[in-house]
């Protein structure tokens, strides 16, 4: 069987939040056109497969579909591999090359927001706000609705929904962080879900860095569902 790494990513304060990650490090031991069963059985929000570890070439799936590209699977894996002792500078998801680096704790990838979904944006004016929300706001499939904690601070409060690719709401979403720091044009630290926090920054090129914190939760060979 598969051995599988539970990771939680992204985590804040006193270990609080943290999206769950599964990632199969051996990624060929699970065939093609059986992947998006095990991420629908699963059940995260993404699930990854490592199919070349030293080249950090990977697949992610949601339960409901493939990515491109993806923030908080992109971050754990890359933690992992360098716990594991395969350390990569570059992850190669469909997308494209993600750059890698690892600073006090925290881990950092580097992507393109033309590479992340197309979330719609929607901006609340205040955090309480964003908390008393139920679900997606009119109706969106796919969308980050956001507020400012402190705007002089660059701390941002938002909480994502995106059932359009089979998760109702993300715990934590490193692709709609990039896209949200390329559009506020500046650094910005993430408040999401129970208390992830992820960390944005735009960079001169147009790409977005951005970075959190990562624990391992759990190992074990997958038997599947």
């Amino acid at each position: 069987m598969p051995e599988l790494h539970v990771l939680k990513v992204f985590v804040g304060e006193g270990d609080a939040g943290g999206n769950p990650l599964g990632v199969f490090l051996e990624g060929a031991e699970v065939l093609e056109w059986d992947r998006q069963a095990v991420a629908a059985d699963l059940g995260f929000s993404e699930t990854v497969f490592v199919d070349d570890p030293e080249r950090g070439e990977l697949r992610i799936f949601t339960p409901g579909t493939e990515l491109p590209f993806a923030g908080h699977p992109l971050v754990g894996t890359a933690w992992l591999l360098a716990q594991e002792g395969l350390g990569v500078s570059v992850l190669r998801p469909p997308a494209g090359e993600v750059r890698v680096r690892f600073e006090g704790g925290v881990t950092f990838i580097t992507g393109r927001p033309g590479w992340a979904p197309a979330f719609e944006e929607v901006e609340l004016g205040s955090p309480a706000e964003v908390e008393a929300l139920v679900g997606p706001p009119e109706g969106h499939d796919l969308v980050g609705v956001w507020a400012w904690e402190d705007e002089g601070d660059g701390r941002v409060r938002v909480r994502v929904f995106a059932p359009r690719v089979g998760v109702e709401e993300d715990e934590a979403t490193g692709a709609h962080a990039v896209r949200l720091a390329a559009l506020l044009g500046r650094r910005i630290k993430i408040r999401q879900g129970e208390g992830s926090l992820i960390l944005a920054e735009p960079r001169a090129d147009g790409s977005v860095e951005i970075g959190g914190r990562t624990e391992l939760v759990d190992v074990r060979e997958y038997e599947g569902g």
